[in-house]
């Protein structure tokens, strides 16, 4: 059964690329399915890959390859919560190992141009903290990363 919501992600003809690449990368992700197109269409021909159904972290996508009219932007991201420095460094890498692009605060862009918040859960409680000196010390202390190093945002939340 379909689900009733899916994200779609448009692509310049690389979506099964990218999800083949998210499933390899992320937990309880996984290409679905791949669909071919029935007919010529204006960025490719009857039988190339058309949709590319796959999951996130468990959200449902559609890779759409219609080619290059409109790139992916920072006004769309994939938050991912990491639980300590190893998953937030492995899924940093594998992005920006993979021909992807760092960014500050945490983001990163991939390969085909989406964007990424490797997010640390210590971070996203530090900068929530009920307590404004320590939110402001973790926001500040995250204001200066790239990638985000958990033992200098617990030092901040410390006061150190």
């Amino acid at each position: 059964m379909n689900p009733k919501n899916t994200l779609c992600l448009w692509y310049n003809g690389t979506a099964l690329e990218a999800a083949t690449f998210y499933a390899q990368t992320f937990p309880d992700s996984a290409v679905k399915a791949v669909h071919h197109a029935p007919g010529d269409f204006p960025a490719g021909k009857q039988g190339d890959v058309l949709t590319v159904e796959f999951t996130v972290v468990g959200i449902p996508c559609l890779g759409l390859n219609a080619g290059p009219a409109f790139p992916p932007t920072e006004a769309f991201s994939f938050q991912i919560a990491t639980d300590d420095q190893a998953e937030t460094d492995r899924y940093w890498n594998a992005i920006i190992d993979n021909g992807g692009q760092p960014s500050a605060c945490g983001w990163c862009k991939d390969k085909w141009g989406l964007s990424w918040q490797i997010s640390p859960r210590v971070l996203t409680d530090a900068v929530t903290h009920p307590n404004p000196a320590v939110a402001k010390r973790a926001f500040d202390a995250m204001m200066t990363m790239t990638k985000i190093d958990i033992a200098a945002i617990e030092a901040a939340v410390a006061g150190r």
